[in-house]
């Protein structure tokens, strides 16, 4: 086997130029592939991260039926004193979370004295919402990015109604809202910071202190819209979500059971991300494409050109095996060079990348998502093993072609 690993690098050195060619364009499928996919990665990576860490959270558990109507925000679903203990201690028992803030989502109507707008209206205990929601501090344009900032009594305002209503940090506003037996209720609150929205310019998402919605909403006990969970490892939201459910979705009696949801099912990203990974399966096909007719070119040529020399193998007594392995041999090589090459130039791409910090700022805001592309060790050798083996594909109808040459026919070849 040996010797024919020798010939076969000798017959490819031979034609310099066509072999490097074709190993070049190989490369520079694999260098595509691994680039696309380590950027395509890190750009969902980051967008996820942004949701899951300035708003949403890994999971979130609700009443049955709350999702379904989520744009009315309606209060008769809300999660009553029962449920929410057996959600905390359900909670306790799974040693993944990490934390879980506890909200109360109402609309109301906001008003600066001179003018009224509506609100939606996000109250939290802050250092829960702090802890489940990272990235909340960041959105904080203006005012205090501390857990104080929602202390009981203050107010974070949408960007979008800040600027319309020229409303300032330390100004007082007042939210009105009515409760869930149909009586309206205000309370006067001061402007603590203008905070911009995590989904687009026209957010108007306002935060303020659990215990003020109660007293907004006159609730005689705690009753909670969700409940959103921080997990240590994102990678378990699947197993963690499976878990609850089987725990807090079995029992209720109909109208109080709960529901748990994954970030993916409550965010539209996630037919974006979904998209993302199927452009990136599309990029693998395209590379299965570009190996098969760079090396079935190469290795037709091969045995078109060399017609009296396998005709003179065959008539010393070459086996048909023998010959057949030796265009093998050839074809997998050319498949190895080029994966190698293409691995190498594709890691040092990436790596320049991370070096360079490409950044992207979405609608003006001041979030900054910085890219850091990375590729999975699998993923590499998912590229390396299907190029290698495409390669063998392509060389296996000239090699079978080569082998079953007559020795007289080929020798008569001019």
């Amino acid at each position: 086997m040996v010797n024919v690993v020798k010939i076969a690098v000798r017959n490819l050195l031979r034609y310099t130029r066509r072999s490097l060619l074709t190993v070049s364009l190989i490369a520079f499928g694999v260098v595509f592939v691994l680039v696309f996919v380590a950027m395509a990665g890190s750009f969902k990576e980051a967008i996820v991260g942004s949701i899951t860490d300035n708003y949403l959270g890994h999971l979130q558990i609700h009443r049955r039926g709350y999702v379904a109507s989520i744009e009315s925000l309606p209060l008769n679903l809300n999660i009553e004193p029962a449920k929410l203990a057996e959600i905390q201690q359900a909670l306790r028992e799974v040693p993944e979370v990490a934390g879980a803030s506890e909200r109360i989502k109402f609309n109301a109507m906001f008003s600066t004295f001179v003018e009224t707008t509506g609100l939606r209206v996000t109250a939290v205990y802050p250092d829960q919402e702090f802890a489940v929601c990272p990235k909340l501090p960041t959105r904080v344009a203006q005012g205090d990015r501390t857990p104080a900032a929602l202390a009981r009594g203050k107010i974070l305002v949408p960007e979008l109604l800040a600027r319309g209503m020229g409303i300032k940090v330390g100004a007082t506003v007042v939210v009105v809202a009515t409760n869930k037996d149909g009586s309206v209720n205000g309370k006067t609150l001061l402007v603590s910071g203008i905070i911009e929205s995590a989904t687009g310019p026209g957010g108007r998402d306002g935060y303020i202190h659990f215990e003020d919605a109660m007293e907004i909403l006159r609730m005689p006990g705690k009753e909670i819209t969700e409940v959103a969970i921080r997990l240590r490892d994102f990678g378990q939201i699947e197993r963690v979500g499976r878990a609850l459910r089987e725990r807090l979705e079995g029992g209720g009696g109909g109208q109080a059971a709960l529901e748990v949801h994954t970030w993916a099912q409550l965010s539209p990203f996630s037919t974006v991300a979904r998209l993302i990974d199927m452009m990136a399966l599309f990029m693998k096909v395209m590379l299965i494409a570009i190996v098969l007719i760079s090396v079935l070119n190469v290795m037709i040529m091969a045995v078109y050109e060399r017609v009296r020399e396998i005709g003179t193998i065959a008539a010393i007594g070459t086996l048909p095996s023998r010959i057949l392995s030796l265009f093998l041999v050839e074809g997998v090589l050319l498949g190895v060079a080029g994966a190698a090459a293409g691995v190498l130039a594709g890691a040092a791409i990436i790596l320049a990348l991370n070096v360079w910090k490409v950044s992207v700022r979405f609608g003006g805001s001041l979030q900054l998502f910085v890219l850091s592309p990375r590729i999975d060790l699998f993923e590499v050798l998912v590229a390396s093993l299907m190029v290698i083996v495409v390669s063998v594909v392509a060389s296996v109808q000239p090699a079978v072609r080569a082998s079953r040459m007559e020795p007289i026919d080929a020798l008569r070849h001019v």
